[in-house]
């Protein structure tokens, strides 16, 4: 599977990444992202969190890191499993998203689960440190992929996994036909409509899919970080695709 190279749909211009752009985006739209999430994918959203930390599999002994955590989703889905036994942590660079996960760690009453403000790009955190580094629907916001690969890697413990969780582009027909068509002219519509921003944060969402590298491209990209037995697994036709490789 590792060879296999995905087609992608043409784009005409180049997405801005910038942090600025990335940061104030979602800034824009964290007090509806949670929502306007679970209605968009129907919330399929949910159970492919689940699926990849039960996939995972974290012992309850050593921390668990989860980047461009956002509103915390997949961080508080690896405390739920590992009952609160596991130091969890959360990063993100959006302050006004780890605000949102603040506000449901602190309603839950939740212990050894933290949110923290940290850049992919510069983890303030030691070598070696965590037994699964993860990033769910983020590494394709990252300025620099290469070096958010090669941050994770650093930071993951030795034998660590490395997972990273993220939409693609399905490959068979006539699924592929029909949900290209949602996914780049309905969705973008109705995002824009329910959290309206100034950063077109919700046509930015296929425009930035369309140019991530996938499958077989991000498998290289993983190997070139330092990873080996990389995986990946197509969620929901290939909607979504999770990438596992070991340091």
């Amino acid at each position: 599977m590792t060879g296999e190279q995905p087609v992608l749909p043409p784009m005409s211009t180049v997405v801005d990444k910038s942090d600025t752009r990335v940061r104030e985006m979602f800034g824009q739209i964290a007090p509806k992202y949670d929502r306007l999430n679970h209605l968009l994918s129907m919330n399929i959203d949910r159970y492919w969190r689940w699926w990849t930390v039960r996939k995972l599999r974290p012992n309850r002994s050593e921390p668990i890191l989860d980047l461009c955590t956002g509103t915390g989703d997949l961080a508080l889905a690896f405390h739920a499993y590992t009952r609160g036994e596991t130091r969890v942590v959360g990063a993100d660079f959006c302050r006004p998203m780890l605000d949102v996960a603040e506000e449901k760690k602190a309603r839950r009453k939740l212990q050894n689960i933290e949110f923290v403000e940290a850049d992919t790009q510069q983890l303030p955190f030691e070598d070696h440190e965590f037994q699964i580094v993860s990033v769910a629907f983020g590494l394709r916001n990252v300025a620099d992929t290469a070096l958010g690969l090669r941050e994770m890697t650093r930071v993951a413990a030795p034998a660590g996994k490395v997972a990273v969780l993220e939409f693609t582009t399905p490959r068979y027909q006539p699924f592929k036909l029909g949900y290209g068509l949602y996914f780049r002219n309905v969705l973008p519509l109705i995002g824009q409509f329910l959290a309206r921003n100034d950063k077109d944060a919700y046509n930015y969402l296929p425009e930035s899919v369309g140019q991530f590298p996938q499958y077989g491209a991000l498998v290289a990209r993983m190997e070139a970080a330092g990873l080996h037995d990389v995986k990946f697994y197509p969620l929901t036709f290939g909607i979504a695709t999770l990438y596992v490789g070991v340091k």
